[in-house]
Parts: structure tokens; C-alpha cells; sequence
């Protein structure tokens, strides 16, 4: 390596008067020795392989610089000063790869890229696997409207207080932006109320009783079991029976509710709200899987179940994982948030957009691609 970085200096001297065909071919011979000895390579190689590749980045066609940009994004050990000149560059197609998964960048470098680059850079920032307050605050500050989707989007963006209620404010005149919020697993019950209370109700109704990201843990757990449960379909029959029965009498009330959830009787549990919310049971079902809870606490109250029953359910439910403190704010906030009729109508669109899924045909299958076979 001594030899060849020795060589290299006197070809890059030679740079200036051998013109691009030489940056390019230098270019590449010190990128592939990198990437081919990374692993082997000490501090002081790296540096010298740094002084080559921060030197040409300006001077190769951006298609060339492209390729390193992608070969270095995922690199730990990269060349700082030639990372800081990919992330820096005009071209968002060149600094894309880098600012969206290099961790060789300083916070103070992405700030300073925010503030003094495009559009597309900031996009490129917001899907960095984690973010936090500092640079969503800078995000949103300096970004469009296309940054604060993309944020909202990033379960690994942080926010601060002011940030939040900045992404909740712009919400109101975004229908895209309100439903990637209303299903963030870190929103406050606070900013949650205030949403639900600022966007349109099929927006609501959207995000409201469709499926929302859950917690990694709880996501493996609810995947262990969710092949049993969808192979073993339940007949709600008897259920259905047992509670017209008992609301012809009178006596389908919050105490008999909370009693099936507490003995772990959720076929009744369905029929109950089904019949209390006028819906069908094929749409309450699929409200207890873990993804689904914000829809259950609206089928709860627009069934006029009062909010300790509709804790006793969701705590109940079958093959889901206990429910965390800022998830059971979230569906307090909810759950207080919908007058009756509100979450009546809601439950009723949701129900709709469950039964009009369920009865779509199955797509077909591609010609001339294999159909794995039910075990």
C-alpha cells in the first residue's frame, strides 16, 4: 500500500495537465483499492485514500461520483473529508446516498446542508434511519411541504414539542400529512386530540380505523400468532344469538361487556359491539389485532361503552401484547375526542372500507410465475 500511495500522489500531481480521463481513471483505482481493503487498511491509509477521492469528487462526471457516493453510504470507517465533499455536493443525486445512511456525518454537517441546500438534499435527510429534535426542527423550518410528509413518515424522526405542533398545524390544509400523523406511534395524546379535532372526517375516519405501525416487540409477537388466528375462522353464531337475546331483555349493558372482555370472551365481545355500533361482525374482527386499536376504541364509544370497559378490551384482547403508557394515552385521546355520532359515522366508513376489502377477488396470478401452494 506504501508503494502504491506513493504512486498515486505523483499521478494526481500530474492531474491538472492530463485532463479528466486521467481524474477518472485515478478516481477509480483508488476507489477500488479502498473498497477491496477497507477492512486492512490503518488510519493513515485511509487519510492518504482521502486526500485522492476529496480532491477529484469536483472534477469526475457526476454518473462516476454517483457509484462512490452509494459504495461509501453504508461504509463506517469512510474517508470523512471525501463523505463531507459527496454530502455537500449540488448535484442531490450524488449526496442522496450518503445523507440518507452515512454515519460518518457531524450533526453540525447536516444542519449546515439544510440551511444552504436544495429541496432534494432535505429529502435525502429525512429518511436517515434516526433523526432527531435538532434537525426535524431544522427540517421543517427550512423544508416544503414534501420535507414534513417525508418526516411524518420516518418512524425514526424525533420531535420536539414546537415541532410536532408545527407537522399538526400544517396537517390541517394536508390530508396526506394528517393520516401519517394520526398513526405515529409517538405522537402526544395532546397533538392526537388536537388533530383529530382540526382535519375533515373521512380523513379522520381513515387513519382512525385503518391499520397503524406497532411497536417493533409487539410487531413479532402479533406475528407469531397472526398466521393461527387468520387460519381459524370463528363462528360467531352462538355469540350473535346469546347477545340479541340478552339485548332483547334489556340486559346487553356496560357491566355484561366488560365481564366477556374480562373472562377473555371476545366472540361476544364482537357480537356486542357489532350489534351496539348497527355494524356487521366481519368489521369489528378485525379492530383486536394489535394494529387495529384506534378503530376498537371507536367502535367502543360509538357501542356507548364506557371508557373502563373499552380499557378492560383493549387490555384483553387475544394474542396482543399489554398496550404502553403512550399508546393508552393515545387512546384515551381518542376516545374523548369523538362526540357519539362522530364515532358512529366513523365506525360506519370504517366498516364500509373493511367489508368492500374483504370482497375485492384475489389478483390474479402473473403468467408464468409459480402459485405457492397453502401447506
Amino acid at each position: 500500500m506504501p508503494a502504491a500511495q506513493s504512486d498515486l500522489r505523483e499521478e494526481l500531481n500530474g492531474a491538472e495537465e492530463d485532463g479528466p480521463e486521467h481524474d477518472a481513471r485515478i478516481f477509480g483505482e483508488v476507489t477500488d483499492l479502498f473498497l477491496s481493503n477497507v477492512g486492512r487498511l490503518g488510519d493513515s491509509q485511509i487519510a492518504a485514500v482521502d486526500g485522492v477521492l476529496a480532491h477529484l469528487v469536483g472534477r469526475v462526471e457526476a454518473t462516476t461520483v454517483i457509484q462512490l457516493s452509494e459504495a461509501l453510504s453504508t461504509v463506517d470507517r469512510a474517508p470523512r473529508q471525501t463523505i463531507r465533499k459527496l454530502a455537500f455536493h449540488e448535484q442531490p443525486q450524488v449526496a442522496a446516498p450518503v445523507l440518507r445512511s452515512s454515519n460518518c456525518l457531524a450533526e453540525t454537517d447536516l444542519l449546515e446542508i439544510i440551511k444552504g441546500r436544495s429541496q432534494q438534499h432535505l429529502l435525502a435527510i429525512c429518511d436517515r434511519t434516526t433523526l432527531n429534535e435538532a434537525l426535524t426542527d431544522a427540517l421543517m423550518r427550512f423544508g416544503d411541504v414534501s420535507v414534513s410528509n417525508a418526516l411524518a413518515r420516518n418512524a425514526g424522526a424525533r420531535f420536539s414539542e414546537c415541532g410536532y405542533a408545527t407537522l399538526v398545524g400544517r396537517a390541517e390544509r394536508d390530508e396526506g400529512l394528517a393520516e401519517k400523523l394520526g398513526v405515529r406511534l409517538d405522537i402526544p395524546g395532546s397533538l392526537l386530540r388536537e388533530l383529530i379535532g382540526k382535519v375533515a372526517d373521512v380523513v379522520r375516519a381513515r387513519f382512525l380505523t385503518g391499520s397503524r405501525p406497532v411497536a417493533r416487540g409487539k410487531a413479532q409477537n402479533s406475528a407469531a400468532t397472526a398466521g393461527q388466528v387468520a387460519r381459524k375462522a370463528i363462528d360467531y353464531t352462538q355469540a350473535q344469538s346469546e347477545v340479541v337475546a340478552l339485548n332483547r331483555t334489556g340486559k346487553l349493558n356496560d357491566s355484561i361487556v366488560n365481564r366477556f372482555a374480562v373472562r377473555g370472551e371476545y366472540t361476544h365481545v364482537v357480537a356486542a359491539l357489532a350489534l351496539k355500533a348497527d355494524v356487521k361482525v366481519e368489521a369489528i374482527e378485525p379492530l383486536l389485532e394489535a394494529d387495529r386499536v384506534y378503530g376498537l376504541i371507536v367502535a367502543c364509544k360509538a357501542a356507548q361503552v364506557s371508557w373502563s370497559t373499552t380499557t378492560m378490551i383493549v387490555r384483553n384482547r387475544p394474542h396482543c401484547p399489554p398496550s404502553t403508557d403512550r399508546e393508552l394515552e393515545q387512546c384515551v385521546a381518542v376516545y374523548e375526542s369523538l362526540l357519539l355520532s362522530v364515532a358512529q359515522w366513523t365506525i360506519r366508513f370504517g366498516s364500509d372500507r373493511i367489508l368492500a376489502k374483504k370482497s375485492e377477488p384475489a389478483a390474479a396470478p402473473t403468467p408464468g410465475k409459480k402459485v405457492s401452494q397453502p401447506a
